[in-house]
């Protein structure tokens, strides 16, 4: 398997060699849905939270005698069914929505989103991503020049528009595209699924130590 490379121009400047078993792999939805589901209840911070009955304020007197009013029984103003009483079954911020994530299924489940997105052309590999300076505005030259690439005309489009994988940290390059709100800069020590499927485009700069630090990924117990 091969793909070309591009430079911040939009230029081809090269070929890469991908392994089968990182861009190869056939699609998998229960595995991605699984890990992908596990990730986001992972995330999850529980903050809805109701009071029951013995939490909310109030008198814990009888409203009134058991007998002899013509009226319900009640024993309490607290009850879920008086206004201002506590609430039954409502959601608790003490409730835990994490799930365990095996190591091999999500990083199976990475590579199985990546083949999908390299089978749709939905990846471009960059030979360089270097900034020398923060500037904004150098940054949506490269966007431009890429969004001339045939397939990757939505490069400018206004929402969730592409996923910049570096290849290590470059704190100048970060900044330089801090301010596109469609498009988010991470590394690809640390890429997962959700990031990819959050966006509609990857861009792997330098792919050889890219698709290196992929591939140890695939080796680890």
């Amino acid at each position: 398997m091969q793909s070309i490379i591009y430079n911040q121009k939009g230029q081809e400047v090269g070929k890469t060699e991908l392994p089968e078993r990182v861009f190869g792999l056939s699609w998998n939805e229960k595995l991605v849905h699984q890990v992908v589901t596990s990730m986001t209840g992972n995330a999850r911070i529980p903050i809805a939270h109701t009071k029951n009955r013995g939490e909310v304020s109030g008198t814990g007197k009888k409203p009134w005698k058991q007998k002899g009013t013509g009226r319900a029984r009640h024993g309490s103003r607290r009850s879920p069914i008086w206004v201002g009483g506590g609430v039954a079954h409502g959601p608790r911020n003490e409730r835990d929505y994490s799930r365990k994530i095996n190591k091999k299924m999500k990083t199976q489940a990475l590579f199985t989103v990546l083949s999908r997105k390299f089978n749709d052309g939905q990846i471009i590999f960059m030979d360089n991503l270097e900034m020398q300076k923060p500037k904004t505005a150098e940054a949506k030259k490269t966007i431009d020049f890429l969004s001339k690439i045939k397939g990757f005309e939505k490069l400018g489009n206004k929402k969730n528009v592409a996923f910049l994988s570096l290849s290590e940290p470059n704190p100048n390059t970060e900044k330089s595209f801090s301010n596109f709100n469609n498009m988010e800069v991470g590394l690809t020590k640390d890429l997962n699924p959700l990031d990819i499927l959050n966006y509609k485009y990857l861009i792997l700069e330098n792919p050889e130590e890219s698709i290196k630090t992929l591939s140890k990924r695939s080796n680890k117990k």
